[in-house]
């Protein structure tokens, strides 16, 4: 796809720091160091979007109110750094430091591109920025803007999972959006975001455990201390869609799973019944035996698990990733772990990876239908999509609310194309 660059320029909170702000990293935070950033595409419609209009009212306001929402998310503006004599790494935001940011015009067809249908996956990463990452230093955010003329304009994100988890991301994005339209913040967003890191009580030495797995082990005489990503697959022949199961869909299959189990105590909640269902598609597309154990990997949010509790306006991560690798495709295997401790979570995470062979893909969610991704309206109407587009070394599929539905979910799916008509297929069918 072809992407013509206007400008990039730099945009700075609309209150500077005095001195430097120096953030240390949490437990929850190095999970993500090495693994490839966050990425998401949001496609807006506009019944005026000539360039005379977006460039003199549209672009100068999105400027403006994300200069003044990164007043109140200062970390975005910073870096990751970890210099060699340091243990740990840590976020550093200088006093003039701001966030880049691209603005780029295509003839593209928008409602191509912002359809739930096939797309290449690599046009959609052409409307997200990269992420700056050296051995020692990583931006932690980046933006674009992309002009359609006279069809709409995406807004690109690319961030570093290390920085923040997807809940303080819709955060951002929707006082982001909420500031452009109304001129102010509403009450019950509670910003500024609280950057104490003491918020975060994990016993510490689950986090030197943390720098033993393999993915913090040098590699071929490489760095230990190093911020560089791990390396991704070719996704010249990768194709995307978004697949949506119905409220009518999810209460359908989870009177099967009930049926089918003999398990009286599964949690069968909108989350649980989606990825299961997405599994075992999955399972089947390939050909692989339902009776077998297969990996899978989803996350924990611990921000009402642990004691005291973390607020919500808490910025950072506080997620964990679940490794399943001995259990069979079928609904029981997504199991209800509100009753787990961070200690008991880790050990499930331990355990899981030390059974995955190397090499092995897992199945890896990103995404809730509870963030209300579509509730970010900068004043020209809701999104018309909006997709976590992050590239893995494993299958990955993001999860949402849908957008003009209470309850069911929308499923973004990433595979070749040889591998897409099958799953689909198996998708729909099983419906």
């Amino acid at each position: 796809m072809a992407l013509n660059v206007i400008k990039i320029s730099r945009v700075s909170p609309a209150t500077q720091l005095v001195d430097p702000l120096i953030l240390p990293l949490t437990f929850f935070d190095f999970f993500w160091l090495k693994l490839n950033p966050t990425k998401r595409i949001t496609f807006y419609r506009l019944t005026e979007s000539s360039r005379d209009s977006f460039y003199s009212v549209i672009l100068p306001k999105l400027e403006l109110s994300l200069s003044l929402v990164l007043t109140h998310f200062l970390p975005l503006t910073g870096h990751l750094k970890w210099d060699p004599q340091d243990h740990k790494p840590h976020i550093i935001v200088l006093p003039q430091d701001s966030v880049s940011l691209t603005v780029s015009e295509t003839e593209a067809d928008f409602s191509l591109l912002s359809s739930k249908g096939l797309r290449h996956q690599t046009e959609l990463l052409a409307l997200a920025p990269e992420l700056p990452v050296y051995s020692d230093s990583a931006s932690v955010f980046t933006l674009q803007i992309t002009l359609f003329p006279n069809q709409g304009f995406c807004i690109g994100i690319t961030l570093h999972h290390a920085a923040m988890d997807g809940k303080t991301v819709v955060r951002f994005l929707r006082s982001w959006a909420h500031i452009c339209k109304h001129g102010s913040m509403p009450q019950d967003f509670h910003l500024p975001m609280l950057l104490d890191r003491t918020a975060i009580n994990v016993p510490a030495e689950l986090e030197s455990k943390i720098f033993q797995l393999p993915l913090f082990l040098p590699q071929d005489n490489e760095n230990l201390r190093t911020l560089k990503f791990l390396p991704v697959k070719n996704i010249d022949d990768v194709l995307r869609i978004t697949l949506e199961l119905t409220l009518e869909n999810v209460k359908k299959l989870r009177e099967r799973a009930k049926t089918g189990s003999t398990r009286s105590d599964l949690h069968l909640s909108t989350f649980v019944v989606t990825y299961a269902y997405v599994l075992t598609c999955m399972v089947k597309a390939r050909g692989v035996d339902a009776e077998q154990p297969v990996p899978f990997t989803y996350v924990a949010d611990f921000r009402d698990r642990l004691d005291p509790p973390v607020p919500v306006t808490y910025f950072g991560n506080c997620v964990l990733p679940i490794h399943i690798s001995s259990y069979k495709a079928k609904t029981d295997s997504i199991r209800d772990l509100s009753s787990r401790g961070v200690e008991s979570i880790w050990e499930l995470y331990e355990e899981g990876f030390k059974k995955i062979e190397r090499g092995t893909q897992k199945l890896i969610v990103a995404g809730s239908n509870k963030f209300k991704v579509y509730g970010t309206d900068f004043g020209w109407g809701r999104p018309v999509s909006t997709e976590n587009i992050s590239n893995s070394v494993n299958v990955l599929f993001s999860l949402s609310e849908r957008r003009d539905e209470t309850g069911g979910a929308e499923i973004s799916m990433c595979l070749k194309k040889c591998e897409m008509d099958v799953f689909v297929s198996v998708f729909q069918n099983g419906l």
